[in-house]
């Protein structure tokens, strides 16, 4: 094979883009849950509002070679934006040395999305409808890409997903009289049964309740203080556990 082959090109134009797909998802994480469209206007400085020229814009460079500031007011540029175009950049060669060459793309979109509502939820509390409808139908959509005899059980995952998270959140209501589960967080989980199906749904559920609980305990060790309502994004480990699961599959059971 040449030096450019099928392999390689594919391999170079996921790393090339992770980036510009990272400052996209980093306009996604600001503007969605504001309300405000994600397509269309320019991008402006977050100080002086001055349009930036595309050489202000080279995802990661533009903010190290400013020094993290605005090129027209030297005002600081926060560091999110670098952070989550080099976060996508990680998730792209992750996926690239984690599956196999013909899953390599649709499993950096699922990492895109999760990164977006993870920190989305972190920040916000909240796990945005349309990104969450995006993630279910990639999902299905690779199901039926790789086993179309399959689709029934991914529909049947994402459903599942659903329905118990659903149930458990009625049921902690009713108990406690107040909320304790998001609905978004029973809809994320439909979305991720459409990628783990049947068997990796109880294994996503064990490594986010354990990496939720373990965090938790983190932070109150450090010190730090739980908001008085307690609620706490459930969100995040929901997508780091969907992640692993994906990558690596669920648990198995020694028989």
């Amino acid at each position: 094979m040449g030096l450019f082959d099928a392999h390689t090109v594919g391999q170079t134009l996921l790393l090339a883009s992770a980036p510009f797909v990272g400052s996209f998802l980093g306009v996604v994480i600001l503007r969605l849950p504001a309300g405000l469209p994600v397509a269309g206007g320019r991008s402006r400085c977050p100080a002086c509002g001055h349009v930036l020229a595309p050489r202000d814009l080279a995802p990661i460079v533009s903010w190290l070679v400013l020094g993290g500031r605005c090129r027209y007011c030297g005002g600081r540029i926060p560091a999110f934006y670098p952070a989550v175009e080099a976060a996508a950049l990680l998730v792209a060669l992750w996926a690239e040395l984690a599956v196999p060459d013909a899953l390599a793309w649709p499993t950096a979109v699922l990492g895109f999305l999760l990164l977006a509502l993870a920190v989305i939820d972190e920040r916000h509390l909240i796990l945005p409808n349309p990104l969450v409808l995006v993630l279910a139908v990639a999902g299905l959509a690779t199901g039926l890409a790789v086993d179309p005899r399959r689709l029934w059980a991914h529909l049947a995952a994402a459903a599942a997903g659903l329905a118990v998270l659903e149930a458990v959140g009625l049921a902690y209501r009713r108990l406690r009289g107040r909320d304790g589960l998001g609905r978004g967080d029973a809809k994320l989980f439909g979305a991720v049964g459409g990628w783990v199906g049947w068997e990796g749904l109880a294994t996503v559920m064990l490594y986010a309740a354990a990496g939720g609980l373990l965090a938790t305990l983190c932070r109150r060790c450090a010190g730090a203080r739980l908001p008085p309502d307690g609620a706490v994004a459930f969100g995040p480990y929901l997508c780091l556990a969907a992640w692993l699961v994906w990558l690596y599959g669920p648990l198995q059971v020694a028989g």
